[in-house]
């Protein structure tokens, strides 16, 4: 039942985040608050997935010859094209945020992981390949969410924290990793408001 609903609860939030791109309408931020995107390392991904899934459609129309399968062939196909559009709207929507609150390090709809600064140590701009094994990793307490199979950023906790991801296993983390486009200008956002804190 946790499973579908929280199916259910995606194709909602991912059909909102579409329209909400579409129209141009972005979900407001609080005073003081810079967005950071992270979907430049898919874009050209999900770009040639959705050409080739363009191109497929209209070839499968002309290909089957039953009338019924060419309408579910072409509801289906016109549906996962959006969904693949709508997947790009999820992560352009939701970005990272850097603001007075502390550091929120998203992932489209699946991952939304607010840090205070109290909790963060240091930022920094460090590119990582990551090794096979998905895009979210633990090792040796250090927690990756990786983008294209890689990271730029390094968040170095201030003391061992658990954090509300299942793959620590509850396990305490004491450094974060993930992907920003802009990782200079991320780290020196949050530098910012680290040197405030401590100051």
């Amino acid at each position: 039942m946790r499973i579908v609903k929280f199916v259910i609860m995606y194709e909602v939030r991912l059909w909102i985040a579409l329209f909400r791109w579409i129209l141009r309408r972005p979900v407001r931020l609080p005073a003081g608050t810079t967005p950071f995107q992270y979907s430049g390392a898919v874009t050209m991904i999900l770009a040639v997935l959705l050409f080739v899934s363009a191109i497929e459609i209209p070839i499968l129309h002309l290909m089957l010859p039953w009338a019924t399968v060419r309408a579910i062939s072409l509801f289906v196909g016109a549906y996962g094209l959006f969904w693949m559009i709508g997947l790009l709207a999820t992560m352009r929507v939701y970005p990272h945020l850097v603001g007075p609150a502390g550091l929120r390090i998203r992932n489209s709809i699946t991952l939304d992981l607010p840090l205070a600064w109290s909790d963060i140590a240091s930022v920094r701009v460090r590119p990582r390949s990551m090794p096979p094994g998905g895009q979210t990793q633990v090792e040796d307490g250090v927690l990756s969410f990786g983008m294209a199979s890689g990271t730029t950023v390094d968040v170095v906790l201030a003391r061992p924290t658990v954090v509300p991801v299942k793959k620590t296993r509850g396990e305490p983390v004491t450094a974060i990793r993930f992907h920003a486009d802009d990782a200079d200008g991320l780290v020196a956002a949050a530098g910012a408001f680290l040197a405030a804190e401590v100051g």
